[in-house]
């Protein structure tokens, strides 16, 4: 096996292609005419959250002082970790953004800017590139599906999930991102896109296992069920934010389509 990414990596081949992280996005991006972002718990579903209230979001690598200087050059709010945050502040939580919202802390027009190593370190990495950069997760996943056909044209679709990170800043797959990923490929497929790589159909296999994984349960049990139960749940649940896991459960409940556009995040006209 070559290191490097060939045009094997790239999926080439493939009309519809998925891979994981940074180095998966970089590969697969290459002549791609979208490439659609997923990081469900927490920055794509936080992203929707904010879009969808007219917020514009500058994503960024790391929460550190060049995050803060980043922001005060750009008169935006910074999130900061939820701890600090708590419950009146703003961080990478969807809910402290609904509230901010709900309570006229934040209003249409405004600016904040949301680090996170994985999903927005990953958009703000691809900012620079030849395609166009959406952001996905389970709330938005139809709605982005149909914008990132529209405006591909004759060019790949590439969707990226983001991961997480283990200790030392190796990548983690995380379920809840191939499940987001799965999520707009399969809205994709339904719609009659084909050219699907292998890597992207068995996402879309994985999503349509977690609407129904024992075939006992309604979509409105399994989805918020299954990401409570995978890890990333879980150490939401233990860190005390669990209640953040409903807003990413939220299947298919906002059409907001989250652009890059320039350095910032913008909400997308659908087709």
């Amino acid at each position: 096996m070559t290191a490097a990414p060939t045009g094997a990596h790239q999926q080439a081949a493939a009309r519809i292609r998925c891979d994981w992280g940074l180095p998966g996005a970089t590969a697969i991006s290459e002549g791609a005419g979208v490439v659609v972002v997923v990081d469900v718990l927490s920055f794509t579903t936080t992203l929707s959250v904010a879009v969808e209230n007219d917020l514009v979001v500058h994503p960024y690598l790391f929460r550190d002082a060049s995050a803060a200087s980043f922001a005060a050059q750009r008169g935006a709010m910074l999130a900061v970790g939820r701890s600090e945050a708590g419950e009146t502040g703003i961080s990478l939580s969807p809910l402290s953004i609904r509230r901010a919202v709900e309570q006229g802390r934040l209003s249409p027009g405004d600016a904040l800017v949301l680090p996170s190593p994985n999903g927005s370190a990953i958009s703000k990495r691809l900012a620079d590139g030849d395609a166009a950069v959406v952001g996905a997760c389970l709330r938005n996943a139809r709605s982005v599906a149909a914008w990132a056909w529209a405006h591909a044209g004759d060019r790949p679709i590439a969707v990226v999930a983001a991961g997480e990170r283990w200790p030392g800043d190796q990548l983690r797959p995380a379920v809840e991102d191939l499940w987001g990923a799965g999520a707009v490929i399969a809205a994709l497929l339904d719609a009659g896109l084909q050219g699907a790589s292998p890597e992207a159909e068995a996402a879309a296999a994985g999503y349509r296992a977690l609407l129904d994984p024992l075939g006992v349960h309604t979509v409105q049990e399994s989805v918020p069920a299954m990401l409570r139960a995978c890890a990333s749940g879980q150490e939401l649940i233990g860190d005390g934010w669990g209640d953040e896991i409903d807003v990413a459960a939220e299947l298919d409940m906002s059409t907001a389509v989250p652009v890059l556009d320039g350095e910032v995040f913008r909400a997308g006209s659908l087709p």
